[in-house]
C-alpha cells in the first residue's frame, strides 16, 4: 500500500449529501400562508344565526354590516359603535366597488334595528341593499 495515505483529499469521491435549504424555504412559506389563511377565517365575523331563505345565483359585492344578537354592529368585520355608523358607512361606501349595503343580521335582531341600519345606509349614500340568509334546510 505504497503511495496510498488515508489523510489526502479525495478528489474523485462523490459527495452524497442533501441540501435541505430549499426545503425548509418551502415548509416556511407554507407555514405563513397558513397561519394568514388561518387568521382571516377566524375573523371573517361573528357566529351569526342567519335567517334561511332561498339562495340568489348572485352574491352583491358591497359594504358588510354585521349586527349580532347582542346588538355589536361591525362593518366589513370592523366593530363600529353605533353613533359613528352614518361617518364610517360613508367612508366604506365611497371605497366599494358597488354600492351596496348587505345587511348580515342575526335571527334576534328586532326588525326596528335592522330598518334603522338600511336607513343610515341610504343616508350614507348605498345605490341599494341586501339582506343576508343561509340557505333554508328541510326543517326551516
Amino acid at each position: 500500500m505504497a503511495g496510498y495515505n488515508s489523510d489526502s483529499e479525495d478528489d474523485g469521491g462523490i459527495v452524497a449529501e442533501i441540501n435541505i435549504t430549499p426545503l425548509t424555504d418551502v415548509f416556511l412559506v407554507l407555514l405563513i400562508i397558513f397561519m394568514v389563511t388561518t387568521s382571516v377565517i377566524q375573523n371573517q365575523g361573528k357566529n351569526i344565526d342567519l335567517p334561511g331563505a332561498d339562495v340568489s345565483d348572485e352574491t352583491p359585492q358591497g359594504v358588510t354590516v354585521t349586527v349580532g344578537a347582542d346588538g355589536e354592529m361591525l362593518i366589513n368585520d370592523v366593530v363600529v359603535a353605533e353613533d359613528q355608523l352614518l361617518a364610517v358607512l360613508e367612508v366604506a361606501i365611497e371605497d366599494a366597488r358597488d354600492k351596496i349595503v348587505v345587511l348580515r343580521g342575526d335571527k334576534e335582531v328586532l326588525l326596528g334595528q335592522a330598518v334603522n341600519i338600511l336607513d343610515i345606509a341610504q343616508q350614507a349614500g348605498a345605490k341599494g341593499i341586501a339582506l343576508a340568509t343561509k340557505p333554508r334546510s328541510d326543517g326551516s
